[in-house]
């Protein structure tokens, strides 16, 4: 199982994450968000020896401008997060980026929207709408969501919850608000980070 934790800090939290190796650091560029990133912190980033770690820039309808002065070349892979088109999608991956492109899921129509992605983007995340309110997606539409190397979820997910999405068959989990401290937004717990990676080794064997 591979795990993504988002909305990270870069000066608290980053070499915490690659000593446990965890497979995505993800860093929000959303001026809305309570786990925004400083773009003046992207120099920060550069100076970590990543490891196994990749970095992903959680975006949402990023300009080419943007892209160009902030993600390209500081980051593996950007997560879209707006309205972005297939085409845009393609346009952006072949600025040289990995991708994945969130699918944000409320009723069952809303699922094969990936299908518009599944050949342009890296990785489909499959997400909630809440818009970082911590909600997950419904779970009667959990067991109608492709499962497999190219599909991930996010929404909701923590330490008590992990086990139960594992059996569901999902293999990519995407964490933010479920490893903070209590009512600390952007605020990431370490030792919650620690005991979660602990609990995805032992799945693994």
């Amino acid at each position: 199982m591979k795990i993504k934790i988002c909305g990270l800090n870069p000066t608290r939290d980053v070499q915490a994450c690659i000593d446990l190796k965890v497979h995505f650091l993800g860093f929000v560029f959303y001026d809305k968000s309570p786990r925004n990133t400083d773009l003046r912190d992207i120099k920060v980033l550069k100076k970590f020896n990543r490891k196994s770690s990749q970095y992903v820039s959680v975006c949402v309808d990023p300009t080419d401008s943007f892209l160009q002065e902030n993600i390209l070349g500081n980051f593996e892979y950007i997560q879209l997060h707006g309205s972005e088109t297939s085409e845009r999608v393609k346009e952006i991956k072949n600025k040289g980026i990995k991708v994945i492109k969130a699918i944000k899921v409320k009723e069952q129509k809303d699922i094969n929207l990936y299908k518009d992605y599944e050949d342009k983007a890296d990785l489909i995340l499959f997400d909630s709408t809440s818009m970082e309110k911590s909600q997950s997606i419904p779970k009667d539409l959990l067991n109608k969501l492709p499962k497999g190397e190219k599909f991930g979820l996010a929404g909701a997910i923590n330490l008590q919850n992990i086990r139960e999405y594992s059996q569901l068959g999902f293999n990519f989990l995407d964490l933010s608000s479920g490893l903070e401290r209590e009512n600390l937004k952007g605020y990431k717990d370490h030792l919650k980070i620690k005991n979660f990676v602990n609990i995805v080794n032992e799945l693994k064997n």
